[in-house]
């Protein structure tokens, strides 16, 4: 297939945590919120002067101060964060908000205040922590309300001065829904037999919609659809489709790994993946806006910290559509090492997918990094592709 035209310039703004376009936002006058979990609403982090940030450590290599602080039992990823604060990576913050999704990230986040490593120069700077709905219930959404009202909507309209209004919320969500719509769009054609974007490219574009400001990448974002519309796959058959699930996967480059062993990510449900992060949030005119976003996070959310009997076994049933949907002949299910939600998780979800579902499931843990493990994790991926061509020869179902 030919190079999509926008392909590198999105592979670029990846390399670093403050990107060009993050430059040209604060030059834009935003306030740059950052924030650490999916369970932060979105829409509420992009109001009329502010755009989210969601935090990544691309090219992470020593981990060594992160490690003093916060010992070498926590995951990498929130030691990568805590390194790349300490190193002035996130300096274009002007506030950051984290939830308890886990209490790895909370210490993470609390060691960055106690040290001082972000808003240095900002007086309005702040640190903001919520509590987050464990079960799909009324009283949830309505903690929810409370914590989004306490710890997001108030502080940026003291600090900041932000229009938290109704209205402002109702605009702010269909701005988002806008990019939730470009990029299901451009996801829909991994459902094709022979697809027309790898699931490499597809990652790409969908975690620099995390990581960018929203507004400065829907004009090639839109493009890339209509790039797409007219591009011609190659013709070549993948050896095998594969759904991808499991705890943040933020380096692309392990996309990459598993589909240079032949094995199509037709579908993604990770964090920062598109599912379910990139769904559009319906509002009525009945009820206030607030209510409504908060409502939609708790119902929709996939995050293994939703406890509830009907949410740890709906879980796998969605996963289960998602590879019917997207045609998956195996499901790779990941966390990133000492994990502990996704490490129970995972336990639980690869052996339900297989046995209750029936299909095949490779289990595996990984370093934040790929790079790290990459000929370890690529000797398991090809041994998970050529047991599904086995089990196909041999006339299996799936």
């Amino acid at each position: 297939m030919r190079d999509l035209k926008h392909l590198i310039f999105f592979e670029d703004l990846l390399q670093n945590a403050f990107n060009p376009l993050i430059e040209q936002a604060k030059a834009d006058g935003k306030v740059c919120i950052a924030y650490t979990c999916e369970n932060v609403p979105e829409p509420l982090l992009n109001l009329d002067r502010t755009c989210s940030i969601r935090l990544t450590a691309p090219r992470t290599v020593s981990l060594d101060i992160a490690t003093y602080y916060m010992t070498n039992l926590l995951c990498e990823p929130t030691r990568a964060l805590l390194e790349r604060a300490i190193e002035g990576g996130f300096s274009f913050a002007d506030c950051i908000i984290t939830p308890d999704g886990c209490t790895m990230m909370n210490r993470c986040v609390e060691n960055m205040e106690l040290l001082g490593a972000l808003g240095k120069d900002n007086p309005n700077f702040f640190h903001e922590y919520m509590e987050i709905a464990f079960k799909n219930t009324e009283n949830d959404v309505a903690l929810a309300v409370l914590q989004c009202r306490n710890h997001v909507l108030t502080p940026l309209h003291e600090h900041y001065g932000i229009d938290v209004s109704d209205a402002a919320l109702r605009k702010a969500v269909a701005d988002h829904n806008r990019l939730c719509r470009l990029i299901r769009a451009i996801g829909d054609f991994r459902k094709e037999e022979k697809p027309r974007i790898t699931g490499y490219e597809f990652h790409v574009l969908c975690l620099a919609s995390y990581v960018c400001p929203k507004y400065l990448i829907l004009d090639k974002l839109e493009e890339t659809l209509e790039e797409l519309k007219t591009r011609e796959p190659d013709d070549k058959s993948w050896r095998t489709r594969v759904l991808v699930v499991g705890s943040e996967i933020d380096d692309s480059e392990f996309i990459k790994l598993i589909e240079e062993q032949g094995a199509y990510v037709c579908c993604d449900r990770f964090c920062f993946g598109s599912y379910p992060g990139r769904t559009e949030i319906v509002l009525n005119d009945e009820e206030d806006a607030l209510t409504q976003i908060c409502r939609h996070y708790v119902q929709h959310c996939q995050c293994p910290r939703m406890m509830s009997m009907d949410k740890v076994y709906g879980r796998k049933e969605y996963v289960a559509k998602l590879a019917e949907e997207y045609g998956a002949d195996g499901i790779i299910y990941e966390q990133v090492k000492f994990c502990d939600p996704w490490a129970y998780e995972r336990t639980l979800g690869s052996s339900m997918l297989n046995l209750d579902f029936g299909y095949p499931v490779l289990s595996v843990d990984r370093p934040y990094a790929i790079a790290s493990s990459a000929g370890q994790m690529r000797t398991r991926v090809q041994a998970f592709v050529e047991s599904m061509e086995i089990k196909k020869i041999q006339g299996g179902s799936k």
